[in-house]
């Protein structure tokens, strides 16, 4: 029964109590791949009446989706994700990856199924659920254990990681800077942007693929959206109080200012307006990433996870549900670019980033929130290959490389079990590439390749159906 001649915010909240209302929130560290995620999952579920590639989402391999759609989304002063842009990309000659979204953006899906449980047939055998799907930065995600810093106390947390390399060079230019001018006189605008600037430049550098920092605040710096050139974004941190007294249009007082300012306005205002209303949590991560990069790259990603899921707890003690109201209740982990590595060290890869995350993944836990941990690629763009070396048969991936235009088979590495002492991180024991999408022959009749998305979506959504 359609409820369409309802008020759009009556029609949602009677959908959500039925039950037939999923908001799925989408989010990843920098260059974890959420753009080809979403889109490989919406094409899924577009292909899912006959869909081959999906055996272990128990809605779709037991013959009871009657067909799937895309709607018009709910939420009008959001920005649509362009699935249309995304997979025609992935099925030219020759195929590309998107550019990846630089905001939030929301797609809806409707799911018509067969009703499964014998008492709810007899009301009504066929039902439909509304997937909404919100994609935004991970980079805004880390800004949340800012609502418990005052300026003083994140200052101090940046100070601390600008000691240790590769911080420690690149924040030079920035804190030369800020160390020439005295806090506690009057503020100008001039110096403030330039400052400002700095400081965001300093952040690109922790964020480009030669060092692949993760712990990047505050997010909006390097993910601005709507907000770039906007006054709220130009402030820094500093290293050390004003000596003198501080008045109220001082360097100092005018940086805290804007700290507190964009807590309340930018941070806290995003949690309230969406946040509130996801139930469900992915977040994905490039691990493969980190061990190309070095330990550095690992421990600032480790550390950007907990710091983010030490105040991200969901239940009823937590930050996020004193404030917001927030009732999430699935979060699940992603170590993406799974086709990355040979299959044989898919379990590997599992077991690396269950280890990365246990103890964050203890206290969400203990709230009562389902946690998994996932390896999976969303799309695939490697085959799996052997090789003779010295008279053994080596187990290879082959694919053609992002800076290539030619297939290659090669051995990338082995995933640690367990995670590497500091000095084991040396320079050539990890080759994981990036590759080039798969040539793709049609884009109807059957789902995109890919490892493991069927059962992310068991998890994120089966319980649904």
């Amino acid at each position: 029964m359609s409820l369409s001649w309802l008020p759009h915010n009556l029609e949602e909240r009677l959908n959500r109590t039925l039950d037939r209302q999923v908001k799925l929130a989408v989010t990843g560290l920098s260059r974890s791949g959420k753009t080809v995620f979403i889109t490989s999952l919406v094409h899924q579920l577009l292909q899912g009446i006959e869909n081959p590639h999906l055996p272990y989402f128990s809605v779709v391999s037991s013959g009871r989706v009657q067909g799937v759609k895309l709607m018009s989304q709910p939420d009008l002063h959001i920005p649509a994700f362009r699935y249309d842009v995304a997979i025609e990309k992935l099925y030219d000659n020759p195929p590309t990856w998107s550019e990846p979204t630089k905001g939030i953006s929301e797609i809806r899906l409707a799911i018509r199924y067969k009703v499964e449980n014998s008492l709810l047939k007899r009301i009504s055998p066929v039902n439909t659920l509304f997937l909404d799907i919100i994609d935004y930065p991970g980079e805004w995600l880390l800004d949340l254990p800012l609502l418990e810093l005052n300026f003083e106390a994140w200052s101090q947390q940046i100070a601390k990681l600008c000691d240790k390399e590769p911080r420690l060079t690149l924040s030079q230019p920035w804190r030369e800077f800020i160390a020439t001018f005295d806090l506690s006189e009057p503020a100008n605008d001039t110096i403030l942007r330039q400052a400002s600037a700095l400081y965001t430049e300093f952040l690109y550098q922790c964020k480009s693929p030669q060092y692949g920092l993760s712990l990047l605040q505050p997010g909006h710096f390097t993910m601005p959206g709507e907000l770039k050139g906007a006054p709220i974004l130009e402030f820094c941190p500093i290293f050390t109080l004003p000596s003198s007294e501080i008045k109220e249009n001082s360097f100092y007082a005018v940086l805290k200012k804007r700290y507190e300012a964009y807590k309340e306005q930018v941070v806290k205002k995003f949690y309230v307006e969406h946040f509130s209303s996801f139930d469900r949590q992915i977040v994905l991560a490039d691990v493969l990433r980190s061990f190309n990069t070095g330990y550095a790259s690992f421990a600032d990603m480790r550390d950007a996870l907990d710091l983010v899921l030490k105040s991200f707890t969901y239940g009823k003690s937590g930050l996020l549900n004193k404030l917001f109201g927030l009732k999430i209740d699935k979060l699940l982990f992603a170590a993406t670019k799974a086709d990355h590595v040979t299959p044989n060290q898919l379990p590997n890869l599992e077991r690396f980033i269950e280890q990365m995350l246990a103890q964050a993944q203890n206290n969400v836990k203990f709230e009562g929130v389902k946690t998994a941990t996932l390896a999976l690629a969303s799309v695939k763009c490697t085959q799996a290959a052997y090789t003779n070396f010295q008279g053994q048969k080596i187990s290879c991936i082959k694919g053609v490389p992002l800076e290539s235009e030619q297939p290659i088979a090669l051995f990338p590495g082995e995933v640690p079990v367990d995670i590497p002492l500091p000095e084991e991180w040396v320079e050539g024991r990890f080759h994981f590439l990036e590759f080039k999408p798969p040539r793709l022959s049609h884009a109807n009749g059957r789902g995109l390749p890919h490892i493991r998305l069927d059962r992310a979506l068991e998890f994120l959504l089966g319980d649904k159906f």
